[in-house]
């Protein structure tokens, strides 16, 4: 049974405000608890991590976006004791709010018993790794936190070809901004005991590698006295969007396949097309897609692992 890792959910309050994304009413169209559950039956997912969608221009003043945030938390808490077993949740973050995020991460493992936590790649100026962001991923260590992340369009990077929107470009772009300011920033050495989840493979990570590899070797070397791909390789990736074949075997040539995890990006995205491109792609044999549908995320959230 796959659990994915990369599984919006959207609650009626939340798609009422304003500064949601261009193609969230459609895409959640109908959308219930009830019939999620119906689709995950019908592709075989025995449990799905939920996090909310983009926040987009949704997060206003400070304190107007703490409240939203515990909202959305108690949401996915109260939708996960509804449905033992087949939702957990990655607590929402109202950062670049450093006071507000770690009293929201206190609430949301102290009282919500939160799996994991959702961040974004980069708010305003600055992308995860930023020394700004040190107290919460401090806390984050201190936790042995699971940090799913989900890109974003930056403002410094959005609006260049707005009849194609950000998500196609931009999201693997900024994805791939996080990972560079992660590691060469210091922050995957400093926090080794965060377990971080890129979306999408590690946006364009895979295919820029060689020239990350070079700069951990050159300018970044005494940050990274091991090499860039040594700390690559300690972050985790998921499959959303982009199973085929091809992605999948660039990412396998540099990352273990144990730090490849289930990620269909649902309802954008269903699970069983994101499972069909894995399984006929050839990238995984049938270890491998049991490790990669299963036991790698299992061993993230210390569930038990699928048996061959």
């Amino acid at each position: 049974m796959i659990i994915d890792v990369h599984h919006h959910v959207a609650p009626d309050f939340w798609l009422s405000l304003p500064g949601g994304t261009a193609d969230e009413g459609r895409v959640f169209r109908g959308w219930s608890p009830s019939r999620a559950i119906e689709e995950l039956d019908r592709d075989g997912v025995a449990t799905a991590y939920a996090s909310l969608t983009v926040a987009g221009g949704r997060f206003g003043d400070p304190a107007a976006t703490r409240r939203l945030t515990r909202r959305c938390n108690d949401y996915m808490a109260q939708l996960r004791r509804d449905r033992p077993g087949r939702f957990g949740m990655f607590a929402l973050l109202p950062m670049p709010d450093i006071e507000g995020t770690l009293a929201e991460i206190a609430y949301a493992y102290d009282e919500l018993d939160a799996d994991g936590i959702g961040l974004l790649t980069s708010y305003g100026d600055a992308w995860l790794g930023d020394p700004r962001f040190d107290p919460v991923f401090e806390e984050l260590h201190r936790r042995k936190a699971v940090v799913f992340t989900h890109p974003t369009s930056n403002a410094a990077c959005t609006h260049r070809q707005d009849w194609l929107g950000p998500a196609p470009i931009e999201y693997a772009t900024d994805t791939t901004r996080a990972i560079a300011e992660y590691v060469f920033r210091g922050a995957s050495q400093r926090y080794p005991a965060v377990r971080m989840i890129f979306s999408h493979a590690g946006g364009t990570m895979p295919y820029l590698v060689q020239r990350f590899i070079n700069q951990g070797n050159g300018k970044f070397k005494a940050i990274t006295p091991n090499g860039f791909l040594a700390e690559a390789q300690k972050l985790y990736y998921d499959t959303a969007q982009v199973p085929a074949r091809g992605t999948m075997l660039a990412l396998k040539a540099i990352v273990p396949e144990s730090n490849i995890v289930f990620g269909s990006d649902y309802p954008y995205r269903t699970c069983g097309w994101t499972a069909g491109l894995l399984a006929s792609g050839e990238a995984f044999d049938a270890q491998g897609l049991q490790a990669v549908f299963h036991n790698n995320a299992a061993r993230l959230f210390d569930l038990p692992q699928a048996k061959a």
